[in-house]
């Protein structure tokens, strides 16, 4: 017994006179994003009546379904970035007066102030191509759904709105390199947009 306590008393010594070591937590980490090259090809369709040059690293979806009806324009599709589970939403609407086109413009810019109450910051892009080819560009900053949204138009017979969307939790520090990149596609389709 008398060994037993003494064996029991070394072990105790001995074990505080270990180092003991510090765990620091690591900083947080992001995965690195393997960017795609920057190439572009022609988007032009029979069911949408204009066409610009979009990534090639993209495709395109038709949109079928509304909710539980039918599309209300035939030129309702996205433009899916597969890598980066992202979509570029955009719907087209034919103008049929000036009244029309103004509520098409102020719904564009409601649905952009929506994002107010968890955007950082909004900022509109006056868009003018020439005078066919006009709107706005709303970069939205923060967590928001949609941290890209524009429209086109010319303001006679058609309207053109795009909004993109990750399909994740909208976490602004680790989608931003991916809304860069983005943005900078979505600035070369309005630069090469035409109304057929």
């Amino acid at each position: 017994m008398k060994y037993l306590g003494l064996c029991l008393l070394i072990i105790f010594g001995l074990s505080g006179c270990v180092e003991e070591i510090i765990s620091t937590p690591k900083p947080r980490m992001y995965p690195r994003i393997n960017f795609p090259e920057k190439t572009y090809n022609q988007f032009n369709t029979d069911y949408c009546n204009f066409s610009f040059i979009k990534p090639s690293y993209t495709s395109i979806e038709q949109d079928q379904k509304y909710f539980d009806g039918s599309t209300l324009h035939p030129c309702w599709f996205d433009l899916v970035y597969e890598d980066f589970d992202a979509r570029i939403h955009f719907s087209y609407y034919p103008l049929k007066s000036q009244e029309g086109f103004e509520k098409l413009k102020r719904d564009a810019f409601i649905l952009s102030q929506k994002h107010n109450a968890v955007a950082n910051y909004i900022d509109e892009v006056p868009i003018f191509k020439n005078e066919s080819v006009k709107g706005f560009l709303f970069n939205l900053e923060g967590e928001v759904a949609s941290p890209i949204q524009f429209y086109l138009s010319d303001e006679v017979d058609n309207f053109l709105r795009g909004s993109l969307y990750f399909n994740t939790k909208s976490r602004p520090d680790s989608l931003a390199p991916l809304v860069r990149f983005v943005k900078e596609d979505v600035l070369k389709m309005v630069e090469s947009f035409e109304w057929n």
